[in-house]
């Protein structure tokens, strides 16, 4: 019993692409883009927006503090002025003791001061010369309260007022100490600039770090890289560097699959050899038939000819179990696989009686074509060497599925049934057949991680064939 098989011209067609289906390949592939770029990218992004964060936090606090000190000199001098003030017999405010600062004295130095009350002139120090303070907004308390004021031109000033009520008036008294901001600006300015230049280095060096982390990070796969592209080239034939524990079990994988497709490659050209090797005979058989003009020229090249294509199908099946047994997502339904085999196998052999048994929902990891190959040559031999009866047993256990197929036929010695494994081996020399049968049933099941063994029908008395494949998950 033999499953049909593809087309030979499609298999040639869809393999046979030429030199340049390599170079298409890989042009056909679209970049997304450089790793390395990527990741310094994001490591520059993150640093940059901690260091803008951190900086503009940086600048206030500071900024702050300088402001504060500032506020707190302009605040003494006016709490010292506050104390050498006092009220004359005529009503109007005077200070008992002149300002400890030289500045006041110096016009237009950059620090006045100014005392004002209700209906009375406003007292100014000598520095104010012809000009005088305005007034900020009338205050319910007598706190110090500090603003800027744009009131002088091209001398901003900083202004710290407060509202006393002196002994011995019944006038509110508003004291006023101001200093331009030229000290404070220059202050600021000179922060902001150093946390600025600080922090532009920092983000330069930063980045700099991840990217040289980045490249020593990934250098690992230029080698591997590397490699490859010499094991291509033919100049190696392992990738056994010492590699990071991130990346050696990419490694490995990538040499198990290098070696695996060694070893397609290798199964590839010993079935091509022995295909060669097995036509070879016949083919010689043949030519000397009609070379020497034999009478039996017709029916030699028939049988010879019915040998080339059991071994023709011999090797095809190999080839295609070889390449789809690394394929995760081959499921085939034992039940209906077992159904469709029996149907054509009875059609052979109508004598035959079938049965079969099992759960119904038992899916094995097998292209189903080669499902129905191996159950094909199995319960074939079962209906051509048995006495009629065949018995097939589907079961489920530890992650196998396991296959019994028996028959009630005279079976086979103990120690003939290993021997029958053997390409070409026969021990029923009276009916036709090549010998090729078992050896294909079990070169694919051991490519798809199965076996097949024989034994002893124990209820039908004749060849119980054992046949254990993978259970799909």
């Amino acid at each position: 019993m033999h499953a049909p098989h593809p087309p030979v011209t499609d298999a040639v067609d869809k393999s046979d692409a030429g030199p340049d289906a390599k170079p298409a390949a890989r042009a056909r592939m679209r970049s997304t883009g450089s790793l390395g770029r990527r990741m310094i990218g994001v490591a520059a992004a993150w640093i940059l927006m901690l260091l803008v964060g951190g900086g503009v936090a940086l600048d206030r606090v500071i900024s702050q503090a300088i402001t504060t000190n500032f506020d707190d000199g302009i605040e003494y001098l006016l709490v010292a002025m506050i104390r050498a003030s006092d009220v004359g017999p005529d009503g109007r405010v005077r200070l008992l003791e002149p300002l400890g600062e030289q500045r006041f004295v110096e016009p237009y130095s950059g620090l006045y001061w100014q005392i004002n009350g209700t209906g009375q002139e406003p007292l100014t120090s000598r520095s104010l010369w012809d000009r005088s303070l305005e007034l900020g907004p009338p205050h319910s308390d007598e706190d110090v309260h500090v603003r800027d004021s744009p009131e002088f031109e091209g001398e901003p000033l900083r202004i710290a007022e407060r509202d006393v009520m002196l002994p011995n008036s019944p006038i509110i008294w508003r004291f006023q100490v101001a200093q331009k901001r030229e000290q404070l600006d220059n202050q600021l300015q000179l922060v902001r600039k150093t946390i600025v230049r600080s922090f532009a280095i920092l983000a330069l060096g930063l980045i700099i770090l991840a990217a040289l982390q980045t490249i020593y990070g990934l250098w690992p796969l230029r080698r591997i890289r590397a490699g490859i592209a010499a094991l291509r080239q033919g100049d190696r034939t392992l990738l056994n560097e010492s590699m990071p524990v991130e990346v050696r079990p990419m490694v490995e994988e990538l040499g198990e699959l290098i070696a695996h497709n060694e070893r397609q490659a290798e199964e590839a050209r010993r079935h091509a050899g022995n295909l060669a090797h097995a036509l070879k005979t016949p083919l010689t058989v043949i030519m000397n038939a009609a070379t020497a003009r034999a009478e039996d020229l017709p029916e030699l090249v028939v049988r010879e000819s019915a040998t080339m294509r059991r071994q023709v199908d011999h090797h095809l099946a190999r080839a295609r179990a070889v390449g789809r047994r690394g394929q995760t997502q081959l499921r085939a339904d034992a039940w209906a696989s077992i159904e469709a085999v029996e149907r054509a196998v009875g059609r052979l052999y109508p004598e035959c009686r079938f049965d079969a048994d099992g759960p119904r929902d038992i899916i094995v990891r097998i292209e189903r074509q080669d499902l129905d190959e191996i159950l094909g040559n199995l319960m074939e031999n079962a209906a051509k060497y048995g006495g009629g009866s065949v018995f097939v047993t589907v079961s489920q256990a530890d992650g196998a599925v396991i296959f019994l197929i028996e028959d009630d036929g005279s079976g086979i010695a103990e120690k003939d049934r290993q021997r029958l494994f053997d390409r070409g081996a026969r021990l029923d020399t009276g009916k036709p057949g090549t010998g090729l049968g078992l050896a294909i049933v079990r070169d694919v099941a051991e490519i798809y991680g199965g076996s097949v063994s024989l034994e002893e029908s124990e209820d039908l008395g004749g060849l119980a064939v054992r046949l254990i494949l993978p259970a799909a998950l």
